[in-house]
């Protein structure tokens, strides 16, 4: 069986020492940024790899020019999931303990270079820790394979792309952060607050329930069905705050049945890098 968007623990505990499969660490705490290793170095879920957002899972940041967490090339993303044992045929297992922000953009990059072999942990390390499930220390790694990039540039959107839709509206634009954000009360993550001017406020915690689970697919579709209205799922934008937590409405979207949005992956960070961009506040 091929998992596509998540995995129970109970599942992936049956998997453990499957050489095709690939588990993949990406705890992380925004702020303090060699946490999330260290959490991997004395915890884990045995034969995981550690993903660092800042370092793996994203690109140089360009102050002026880029939002917090851009992309990395193509050939360095493709370089470090060669360097995870990784190739067209591995099933990668990603987990965090935020429910899925951070394994939400490993498994969103993947499907971006082409590889669909990829899932989540539903609940997360915490649920595997809860059930007494087997963990492992220290660092560990996995004979190298050659990982074949096949981009969908198609997936995502540029800041042209997002200027030239603020002035047709031809797109529906939804924003991940929470309400406050959106509203733009004042928040330390950025130095401009609001949000991009026709978005509508789609915060990804209300996918979750109490335990941070996903909620069921029959709520995740009438939620969605709220928000979309007419819009085929393909054609509306997503954003957040720095290309990271909009992929848990892209996972909890893809739990309803709908298709993949476009993302774009600059988000909040990068909008508001150049001053003569529009900004929105309060409601819309």
């Amino acid at each position: 069986m091929t998992y596509t968007i998540t995995i129970s623990s109970a599942e992936l505990a049956q998997h453990l020492h499957d050489p095709s499969w690939a588990i993949v660490d990406c705890r992380f705490k925004l702020g303090s940024p060699a946490e999330g290793r260290s959490a991997y170095v004395e915890s884990h879920i045995p034969g995981a790899v550690y993903a660092h957002l800042d370092e793996d899972l994203s690109g140089p940041i360009i102050p002026g020019e880029t939002g917090r967490h851009p992309l990395p090339t193509i050939e360095t993303f493709a370089k470090q999931l060669s360097e995870w044992g990784i190739d067209a045929n591995t099933q990668v297992i990603a987990y965090d303990d935020n429910s899925s922000v951070y394994a939400g953009r490993l498994w969103w990059m993947l499907r971006w270079l082409g590889h669909d072999k990829v899932a989540v942990l539903d609940g997360d390390w915490r649920q595997w820790q809860q059930e007494g499930r087997p963990t492992s220390s220290g660092v560990e790694t996995r004979a190298r394979r050659t990982f074949v990039a096949q981009p969908r540039p198609e997936m995502q959107v540029s800041v042209a792309d997002v200027t030239a839709n603020v002035q047709s509206r031809a797109s529906k634009m939804f924003d991940s952060r929470d309400e406050s954000r959106y509203r733009g009360e004042p928040s330390p993550m950025d130095p401009v607050s609001g949000h991009i001017p026709g978005a509508q406020s789609a915060w990804y915690a209300r996918n979750l329930d109490a335990n941070g689970k996903f909620l069921p697919a029959d709520q995740l579709r009438a939620r969605f069905a709220a928000l979309l209205g007419d819009a085929a799922a393909e054609d509306t934008i997503f954003y957040c705050g720095s290309g990271v937590s909009v992929h848990n409405n892209l996972l909890a979207l893809a739990l309803a049945g709908y298709g993949t949005p476009r993302v774009y992956i600059g988000s909040w960070s990068d909008w508001i890098t150049d001053a003569s961009r529009p900004v929105a506040t309060g409601e819309e």
